[in-house]
């Protein structure tokens, strides 16, 4: 039918969002109990009966005739539409933005709780359709309140029978809410409000808000992040749990939301990941506030003044939000990469300039100054947490600090899975190919380090299907498999930074071997080894250092490297003087403290400091030494690792101890060894047969000696000799021989002045 368009006839019906004709009209067009919905232009409305509306006329309340865009007397087409009763069409949950209906604004403040608010709405609107950008007018608590329907979520799909039921009445208009323009209010629908104005409006019993909540579902392996699940947890819970209770309880609670957060730990960890994946959470969603990201140098300036107010630009827009929206503010998250090149100590920077300490008081003023901002959080990331200004890690700025360190063998896992993910599901990941295995082998890898093992696995796979001939050609492209030998031969390729020191390099401390040549020498190895397993397995054991003393050339780096390249530490760090050659006493300092920083990363660390004397660049004609190199060492030995899940092995060896002892460097040690020299015949005896049988194997009898020579030569090293320069005899005495004699090791012992 058609009926032209009129005012409704009283204020009290413009409350109940139906559109009202005369009964007879109602009657005629044939509308029964609960078939009373009709469209107008496109839209749904619940068509009621009136006696007080005249024949031929569609009495429409202000708001709705806004919302349809029509003027009195309009003459429309009213159609009766069918509605499914699925679920399909049932809201679950709405976005409604609501303000107060007064003349001129103003007034005092009226407080409306959400959950009254809520309830009453879905018994006054019950059953009918709202759609996206309807304006409704409501009376709640004698006060007018406009209400205005900005997003929609469904009920879940249905299925089966109901579905197919669905389906039969399915109509365009039907489509169109089910696609997200509106849909039917139920009783059970969920609202989330907003103030829309400056309204004296303040809303109680908030559901969550968006922005924060987000965070709380999100799955964040599915985005591409893993071994970090504890850290997660932990920033859910100190950042964004307080802000998903309603304001009320926030201030019942007498607490304040945390208005910055930390991130730092080492290089490739995934601190800039976390940042940016939090930021793709927040961005989802039509109302959702985008966060700014920005990079620390970006802040700073040539122009006085510039950089203060580039910081102030990055909160006008949570100022003026808070000024307008009070408790009900959307969050605000800014994210600041690399934040030590704007906040540094102040007072450090020697520039003139003063700007650097400029922009930490301007940010200082803006976090928690006298008009601070409730609704940001601020995000930053570094690798240099000590260079930050401490009064931006007081509480109430950026109070919390999380260490994204290296992951554990069921993040590297998780990291791994993440990034073979598309080699699995497409086929091209090796049967051969043991993920659980190259978890445990990437000790001390961080999540970058191990996308970068795993570029380099796909490099070997696909550099067998290039065509040496034709570059641009790939040969068998689509049959690319990337198998067990490839990872092997990326993990030889690739090294963490603060890893297991390079295996070849710590091998060849030890090249000719480790040999047991007397029970002394079995004791020191199986003590040494016993030692650094409680370092590894004793929870009651957190630091342990081992010195181990004698001459030169007994031996003592050698066990210390096969010790270390065998024992399984995750972090591995030979110290020698030669890696500090020309370096200042402060420049050692420095570069021996950022060794044991390293080893507080990683859970189980092992620093070995070998020639301690010369480390400390100690001359007996004195004596002379460096005593700040000294001290660095008499401290930081002496330190426990600074976390309780942090475990530290420091080995030093030194051929002086007793020299050393004045120094008290001796003491500073748990546990002192001895390293013997080869002192009885049985020894060197032990020794040379050691050789003898290692070159059959390796050089096909390179090395010859007869039985009665070797017990003779034994017999002649009547004076203690270390290990060392018995090699070196040895080696001479074959040059230039088919077999070594007695009197010729005799002559090259004389030529190295060893007599007796």
């Amino acid at each position: 039918m058609e009926l032209s368009v009129a005012a409704l006839t009283a204020v009290r019906l413009a409350f109940t969002n139906c559109a009202y004709c005369n009964p007879e009209d109602h009657a005629a067009a044939g509308l029964r109990a609960g078939e009373e919905y009709v469209e107008v232009l496109g839209h749904v409305y619940t068509l009621k009966g009136a006696p007080d509306v005249a024949r031929g006329t569609l009495a429409l309340s202000n708001m709705q005739r806004n919302f349809l865009r029509v003027e009195q007397d309009q003459v429309v087409r009213v159609t009766p539409v069918r509605m499914p009763r699925d679920e399909t069409l049932y809201l679950d949950a709405m976005d409604i933005g609501i303000a107060l209906l007064r003349r001129g604004g103003g007034g005092s403040e009226v407080s409306i709780d959400c959950r009254e608010l809520t309830a009453d709405l879905c018994q006054a609107f019950g059953g009918q359709i709202l759609e996206c950008g309807m304006n409704l007018a409501f009376k709640f608590r004698g006060e007018n309140v406009r209400l205005v329907v900005n997003s929609v979520t469904h009920m879940p799909q249905v299925s089966g029978e109901a579905q197919a039921e669905a389906s039969k009445a399915a109509s365009p208009i039907i489509d169109r809410l089910k696609g997200g323009a509106g849909g039917m209010l139920a009783k059970s629908t969920s609202m989330q409000f907003s103030k829309m104005d400056a309204s004296p409006l303040r809303l109680t019993g908030q559901a969550t808000r968006k922005s924060a909540s987000k965070m709380i579902d999100t799955n964040f392996e599915k985005l591409g992040i893993g071994g970090l699940n504890k850290e997660f947890g932990d920033i859910f819970r100190r950042a964004f749990v307080s802000r998903i209770l309603p304001p009320e309880v926030v201030r019942k609670l007498g607490i304040k939301h945390v208005r910055g957060l930390m991130l730092y730990g080492p290089p490739g960890c995934g601190k800039t990941l976390i940042a940016r994946q939090i930021s793709k959470v927040l961005q989802g969603g039509e109302n959702a506030r985008e966060p700014k990201i920005v990079s620390g140098p970006e802040v700073l300036s040539k122009f006085v003044g510039q950089a203060e107010e580039n910081v102030r630009q990055l909160f006008a827009e949570a100022e003026a939000e808070q000024a307008e929206a009070g408790d009900d503010s959307e969050l605000h998250v800014i994210i600041f990469d690399e934040i030590d090149a704007i906040c540094r100590q102040r007072g450090t920077k020697r520039d003139g300039t003063g700007v650097g300490d400029s922009v930490v008081n301007q940010l200082l003023a803006k976090i928690d100054g006298v008009n601070s901002l409730n609704n940001v959080l601020l995000i930053g990331m570094t690798n240099r947490l000590d260079m930050i200004d401490n009064a931006l890690l007081r509480p109430g700025r950026f109070e919390v600090q999380m260490e994204i360190g290296l992951p554990s063998e069921e993040g590297r896992m998780q990291i791994l899975n993440i990034h073979t993910k598309n080699m699995r599901e497409t086929g091209a990941l090796g049967e051969d190919v043991d993920l659980a295995a190259l978890a445990r082998d990437t000790k001390n890898f961080s999540g970058a380090e191990i996308e970068g093992l795993v570029r380099s696995a796909v490099s070997f796979a696909t550099n067998r299907h290039v065509n040496a001939e034709d570059l641009s050609k790939l040969m068998d492209a689509d049959r690319i498999v990337v198998s067990g030998n490839d990872f092997d031969a990326a993990l030889d390729e690739v090294h963490p930074a603060f890893g297991v020191q390079a295996h070849e390099e710590l091998k060849s401390l030890y090249r000719n071997g480790v040999i047991p040549f007397s029970d002394a020498s079995r004791h020191v190895e199986n003590t040494l080894q016993a030692l650094a397993d409680q370092s590894l397995h004793s929870p009651r054991t957190p630091l342990l250092s081992v010195l181990l003393s004698g001459e030169k050339g007994c031996g003592k780096t050698a066990v210390m490297a096969k010790m270390a390249a065998e024992s399984g530490f995750n972090f591995t760090k030979v110290v020698t003087a030669d890696s500090m050659l020309g370096y200042s006493e402060n420049q050692k300092c420095s570069q021996i403290a950022a060794i044991f920083e390293d080893a507080y990363k990683s859970p189980i660390s092992l620093i070995v400091f070998d020639d301690i004397e010369r480390l400390i660049d100690y001359v007996p004609i004195g004596p002379r030494f460096s005593n700040l190199v000294l001290q660095a060492l008499l401290v930081l030995i002496n330190k426990p690792p600074p976390r309780e899940d942090r475990k530290l092995m420091v080995l030093g060896t030194t051929s002086v101890p007793h020299l050393l002892q004045d120094l008290g460097l001796v003491q500073v040690f748990n546990v002192e060894l001895a390293m013997p020299l080869l002192d009885t015949s049985e020894a060197v005896e032990e020794v040379i047969r050691f050789l003898v049988d290692q070159s059959r194997a390796d050089q096909g009898e390179d090395l010859r000696i007869s039985d009665n020579e070797l017990q003779a030569i034994a017999r002649d090293c009547k004076k203690p000799i270390a290990v060392k320069k018995l090699l070196v005899v040895l080696e001479m005495a074959r040059q230039g021989n088919e077999e070594i004699t007695v009197s010729r090791f005799q002559e090259c012992l004389m030529s190295i002045g060893y007599s007796g």
